[in-house]
């Protein structure tokens, strides 16, 4: 519990959330717990035109009843045209946001064998993506990730290609810069500019005095408590 009687989750929840804020109508594509409290806070505040899915084939709507079909012809045609907003995990992210869910170790002969690439490169190259790592550390933010699933700012094609943030349990980040390097754009209550630092792999850019991460409304702690989470799961993936 931070000193306003907010949670760190709490915190996090509200950063998810603003990745999608002003996005209009598209089709947002939370995996992970804390970014689908977000996507559904953002869509009952500030994102009313959001899009929400069950992951199969419907889209749903704030009470989780079927809105509307989404077949997958018509979701791969959103996925291909800049209309869908996903917010992934990352195995491994480096300064320019390439990410790696595949496998640690040579690719040839890995390590520790994870996800695969899945659709990270469609993602990334046909609409925005952003990040959620529940545990920021040094393994995750790394100088070069072992094989880019998804595909940073350095080696991006395409017009739809767009990383608008990555919020850890520690900060927000974004790629805010001329070359698109990872700079802090904020950091929750209770952590310091140098925890974050400690807990990245390669030098963040840092723009003058970095700000706290924004304080949720007493109507988004409300719906976050009361509708969006009533259950408390937050807190299992993000601890104070």
């Amino acid at each position: 519990m931070t000193t306003d009687g907010i949670t760190r989750a709490e915190y996090c929840v509200v950063a998810c959330a603003e990745a999608w804020r002003d996005n209009g109508e598209v089709l947002a594509s939370p995996m992970g717990l804390i970014p689908g409290f977000g996507a559904r806070l953002a869509k009952r505040t500030f994102s009313p035109d959001l899009l929400l899915t069950d992951g199969e084939a419907l889209l749903v709507g704030l009470d989780g009843r079927p809105e509307g079909w989404l077949p997958y012809r018509r979701h791969l045609t959103m996925v291909t045209g800049g209309k869908r907003h996903v917010m992934m995990g990352a195995s491994q992210i480096d300064r320019y946001g390439n990410q790696n869910i595949s496998c640690i170790g040579d690719w040839r002969r890995p390590a520790r064998q994870l996800l695969g690439v899945r659709g990270a490169p469609v993602n990334t190259l046909n609409n925005p993506v952003s990040y959620w790592v529940p545990k920021h550390s040094p393994r995750v933010f790394v100088e070069r990730v072992d094989m880019i699933s998804g595909v940073g700012y350095d080696h991006a094609v395409g017009p739809y290609h767009r990383l608008p943030r990555v919020v850890t349990d520690l900060a927000v980040l974004d790629f805010a810069t001329p070359d698109h390097a990872m700079r802090l754009a904020s950091v929750h209550p209770g952590v310091t500019v140098d925890d974050v630092r400690a807990a990245t792999g390669f030098e963040l850019v840092i723009d003058g005095e970095v700000p706290t991460t924004r304080r949720p409304t007493a109507e988004e702690l409300r719906l976050i408590r009361e509708v969006v989470d009533p259950r408390g799961l937050r807190d299992r993936e993000v601890r104070a």
